[in-house]
């Protein structure tokens, strides 16, 4: 299958390659037209002058008809030998005075010939002397009926446009005694219109040649418009475009040199809060409501904003906005916004940070049980029992590794225990202490300890940087815990200056406490997402997935900073209870 397509794709690359460009196509196609079109101007003015020249040249015959038909000495003669009893021979009509007349006629007015007959059609007059004394070749009933006609017909001297004419007589003018037929020659209605249309003919060439340059321009107007892309390749852009906007998974914006937006596909349209359809076409700042965007956007006027930047919480999501511009032969063509949505690494990337964490403090825990069971089991093969029994009775007191937390007794559920051992580590480092609450009372085993220990290492940390932040002395976190049936209850409390402006200090008075708690945190920091609060937003996701919630209870007083609480359904057995 895969050859035929392969073999296919050549054959078609084979036939464009054979295939004029389209460009040159349209060129060829606009002066064959221009050719086609002068033609048949030349040919129609070339017919109807003829035409009217034919018919204009049988007038002319026609009125020399006339005038010889008139003559009192061809009306005599024509009579006087149609009331013969015996004809003239052709002899006599050769030396008569009408031949004589009729070539003195064709020689002043140019006529082919000039005939005439008596009443039963034979000659008495013609241009060729042996054709004297016959009969006409054509048909002089119409005439010797007393009508004139006029016609275009082919005789013993060629064609001609001819004009036939009763001659009546002298004595009785009522009775027609013969006719007259003037034949005028084609080649003079021929030169005419020859000589009519060259005009109209080089017009014509004129006119083509002034099209076949404007062809050439727009067809290099063309090739600059589309970039010298041909119509085959612009409609695999098309489709390639298509195909590849809708078939990734980062938004992406086409913008022209002047900020409208020429291309955006569904996954920007949904992470930006685009309207579709309606947004092509109008300008960005129109189309996207968000501030934060609008600004980067239009600061990224010079090189494109990188993946490094800075990433911006918009509708709860965490995203990256990079601006490329677009060039092509150095010319710009306009930018692209190109928008991932890291929302999910960012919690992927804590809850594993989180699991690091627990996993280093019971590697930690399990390396000091080994170290404590080498001590019990010395003091026993020694038979020092009630020193053993000493040793043991202070390990109970401070809990199964030497954290600096206080109160960590009450915590007695192992990962919980072991994450606060190793939260308290760090925060020891920063110089902020972490104490257990003295209300804790957590017994058993979680269910899901990497998703409490995201939620409260969340908020560990943010209760950390703010009392880190603070200018309150002691630094201090206090963290409470407590287990009632399959629930847990988990509150955070710190030493820190409460929750600052531009979070839950700046939400409505009619927010919610879930509302509060997604739009607070501590401030500024080196860490942007804790300044921007997606630390909360994402634990308060963890907790509505387990049927719980998150909330700021308390933004600040007087002794203490912020105080935030959560709660988590299903996290222990409900037969394992304390």
């Amino acid at each position: 299958m895969a050859t035929r397509l392969q073999t296919g794709e050549r054959m078609r690359g084979r036939t464009l390659a054979r295939r004029a460009p389209f460009t040159t196509q349209v060129n060829r196609s606009i002066v064959a037209a221009m050719i086609l079109v002068s033609l048949i101007t030349v040919a129609l003015f070339a017919l109807t002058g003829f035409n009217r020249l034919v018919q204009q040249t049988q007038e002319s015959a026609l009125r020399v008809a006339q005038s010889v038909a008139e003559t009192p000495s061809v009306r005599q003669a024509a009579e006087t030998e149609s009331d013969r009893a015996t004809p003239s021979t052709d002899a006599e009509l050769i030396d008569g005075t009408v031949d004589d007349y009729a070539r003195a006629i064709e020689q002043r007015t140019g006529a082919l010939f000039v005939v005439v007959t008596d009443d039963t059609g034979r000659r008495l007059a013609h241009p060729n002397p042996d054709e004297i004394g016959d009969q006409v070749s054509t048909s002089p009933d119409a005439a010797l009926a007393g009508q004139e006609t006029v016609s275009w017909e082919s005789g013993t001297l060629g064609d001609s446009a001819r004009a036939k004419v009763p001659i009546y007589g002298l004595a009785d003018p009522s009775r027609v005694v013969g006719e007259v037929s003037v034949g005028l020659p084609p080649a003079e209605v021929w030169s005419t219109v020859l000589t009519d249309a060259l005009p109209v003919a080089l017009s014509s060439a004129l006119a083509l040649g002034v099209g076949a340059v404007l062809a050439a321009f727009i067809t290099r107007r063309l090739r600059a418009t589309t970039l010298g892309l041909e119509p085959e390749e612009l409609l695999s852009l098309v489709q390639d475009q298509q195909a590849v906007l809708q078939g990734v998974d980062d938004g992406v914006v086409g913008l022209s040199t002047d900020g409208v937006v020429t291309v955006c596909n569904d996954r920007a349209a949904a992470l930006l809060g685009i309207s579709l359809p309606g947004a092509v076409g109008r300008e960005f700042d129109d189309v996207v409501t968000d501030a934060v965007v609008r600004e980067r956007v239009a600061g990224s006027s010079g090189a494109g904003v990188g993946a490094l930047a800075e990433p911006l919480l918009v509708a709860g999501h965490l995203l990256y906005v990079d601006v490329h511009e677009v060039r092509r032969d150095a010319r710009l063509l306009g930018r692209v916004v190109i928008v991932r949505d890291v929302t999910d690494v960012e919690d992927l990337t804590r809850r594993l940070t989180a699991v690091g964490t627990l996993a280093g403090a019971l590697r930690e825990q399990r390396h000091e049980f080994a170290n404590r069971i080498h001590v019990v089991s010395g003091l026993v093969r020694a038979g020092d029992t009630a020193q053993a029994l000493e040793y043991l009775d202070g390990v109970a007191g401070h809990g199964p590794v030497r954290f600096p937390v206080e109160n960590a007794q009450l915590v007695r559920e192992p990962y919980l225990q072991a994450f606060l051992g190793a939260k308290a580590a760090e925060a020891e480092a920063r110089g902020v202490m972490l104490r257990v609450g003295p209300d804790a009372d957590v017994v058993g085993s979680l269910v899901h300890p990497e998703d409490v220990t995201t939620v409260l290492g969340n908020l560990v940390d943010n209760g950390i940087d703010a009392a880190a932040r603070s200018g309150r002395t002691p630094r201090w976190v206090e963290v409470e815990a407590l287990r009632h049936g399959d629930e847990l209850h988990l509150s955070v409390m710190d030493s820190g200056d409460g929750a600052g402006a531009g979070s839950a200090a700046d939400a409505p008075a009619d927010a919610s406490p879930e509302q509060r708690a997604e739009g607070a945190g501590p401030g500024p920091g080196p860490e942007p997402v804790h300044g921007h609060g997606i630390g909360l937003r994402l634990s308060a996701d963890v907790a509505r997935r387990h049927g719980g919630r998150l909330w700021l209870a308390m933004a600040g007083a007087s002794d203490h900073g912020a105080v935030f609480c959560a709660e988590l359904h299903g996290q222990f057995e409900k037969e394992d209870g304390s």
